[in-house]
């Protein structure tokens, strides 16, 4: 199983961004997503995530098995990181969550309540997510925010172990993680501003009942 896009157009509010993208993701592969500020990858992630529906074009891969990491953490602060990591994992099916700690060096905080937390251990454990979902094919958007050179490097290491093990993962970071992987940018799929826009009301609908209900 592959994600396959193909002639794929996204909007935001009926408007579209991006216009006839096309590429493929098969198991064991890494994909750099790169283009400037504002020019659609959050939009394009969350399209393939099935946050949002695509305006045209097909997208091949069924959205149980991505697993989405957003700009926010997706954390209950009240809970601490080893409740926060259990709920997840009870969320997907899964059980183990030690890996996880280690992986992300959490160990040390598995008691802390994640509103003590400082914003690097916020978003190590943001990720830490991921290795507890279970899921083969990972969407991630500028994962590497708030990160320090050290855990930056942790998290290369998750996601080589991940593709080493036959999944996935397609990266939207201007961040060099020093690992072998395809580059796609959208800048040449940049939609012409006189490019037709729809009515968005199904676009709207969509995110007013999803956005921070997933993460």
């Amino acid at each position: 199983m592959e994600l396959v896009v193909r002639n794929l157009t996204v909007a935001r509010g009926g408007v579209p961004v991006l216009v006839g993208l096309g590429f493929r993701l098969a198991p064991g592969g890494v994909v750099m997503l790169r283009g400037p500020n504002g020019s659609g990858k959050t939009t394009l992630l969350r399209t393939l995530a099935g946050l949002q529906p695509p305006m045209d074009g097909e997208i091949s891969l069924p959205p149980e098995t991505i697993a989405y990491a957003a700009h926010a953490d997706g954390l209950k602060s009240q809970l601490t990181v080893t409740e926060n990591l259990a709920f997840w994992a009870a969320v997907h099916g899964t059980r183990d969550i030690e890996a996880a700690l280690v992986a992300m060096n959490l160990a040390s905080l598995r008691d802390r309540p994640a509103a003590n937390l400082s914003a690097g251990q916020k978003r190590r454990l943001g990720l830490a997510r991921l290795l507890v979902t279970g899921r083969p094919f990972w969407l991630l958007d500028e994962p590497t925010v708030s990160l320090d050179t050290a855990s930056v490097a942790l998290f290369a290491e998750a996601v080589g172990a991940h593709v080493a093990g036959g999944g996935a993962a397609l990266i939207a970071t201007h961040i060099d993680l020093g690992m072998e992987a395809e580059v796609f940018d959208v800048g040449p799929f940049k939609a012409d501003p006189d490019t037709p826009a729809g009515s968005g009301a199904f676009d709207r609908d969509f995110d007013a009942a999803f956005d921070g209900a997933i993460q």
